[in-house]
């Protein structure tokens, strides 16, 4: 076997986001960065950067489904990350296609908002759990939208911790509650829950504006290691490593959240 023929495809499905930082140019980057071969089918062309989101044009479920459809038939795809599903046709179109797949990764991000606090994909919340969340081996929400799934107000690791279970109770193998946000001068906590055990990941928590796309980033490199063949809580742990080490080296551009630097250390 060629060392071309081991590479690992991962398959994006999400928002253009034109400044590069979020959406799928951030998929794309931090799979290349995981050392996989990425591919991508956008959702919707959204006009935005660092600092506001002005509009977005919503492709349609059938432009969504074609687009996965033509790569699926050319590429041996192993994982698929889904980020912005602004609809619930796109998202229905979305699960068809890895519903009729085999052997495939999935990792969902439910995305609600944008990184300046717009709505981009709330619409398509409820088709997002009842079609994607049984279909995904992993799903990967922030305290807002595991709220917003839940309807528990997460308030500290124990709330965090029954949130996660509600989530897993939807149908995923395993939920990843990202802590970030609750107040706290200590570490930042981040829930893994599956049906087997509960792990809590802490990292200390960067004072950073150069968190554009952070979750995006995540979620892409957590798929790219899982088609590598990565156990979940290695492929979780060295994502979050990652993505702290971007933040950290982020190049400082834009006038609002900052990109992060995706090719800081790529992984052998």
């Amino acid at each position: 076997m060629t060392q071309h023929s081991k590479c690992r495809v991962v398959m994006a499905v999400g928002g253009f986001d034109p400044s590069g930082g979020a959406g799928v140019l951030a998929d794309i980057k931090t799979i290349a960065a995981m050392r996989c071969y990425g591919i991508a089918a956008v959702t919707s062309l959204t006009v935005q950067n660092t600092a506001q989101v002005l509009g977005a044009w919503h492709q349609t479920a059938e432009t969504v489904g074609a687009q996965m459809q033509v790569l699926f038939d050319d590429f041996d795809v192993n994982a698929v990350k889904t980020g912005m599903l602004p609809s619930r046709e796109t998202v229905s179109e979305v699960a068809r296609q890895i519903a009729l797949r085999t052997n495939l990764v999935l990792v969902v991000d439910p995305v609600l908002k944008s990184s300046t606090g717009v709505d981009l994909a709330a619409p398509g919340l409820q088709a997002i759990v009842s079609d994607l969340f049984p279909l995904a081996d992993l799903v990967t929400p922030n305290l807002t939208e595991a709220q917003a799934i839940t309807g528990i107000s997460i308030k500290d690791s124990t709330s965090m911790e029954e949130s996660a279970r509600r989530i897993l109770d939807l149908g995923p193998a395993a939920v990843l509650i990202k802590g970030g946000d609750l107040p706290s001068d200590q570490d930042a906590i981040d829930l893994l829950v599956d049906r087997n055990r509960v792990v809590e990941i802490s990292a200390p928590r960067i004072a950073s504006r150069n968190t554009h796309g952070t979750g995006c980033t995540l979620a892409s490199a957590i798929a790219s290691l899982l088609a590598r063949g990565v156990d979940l809580e290695t492929a979780v742990r060295t994502a979050k490593s990652y993505v702290a080490r971007a933040i950290h080296t982020a190049p400082d551009l834009g006038k609002g959240f900052g990109p992060l630097n995706h090719f800081e250390k790529c992984l052998s």
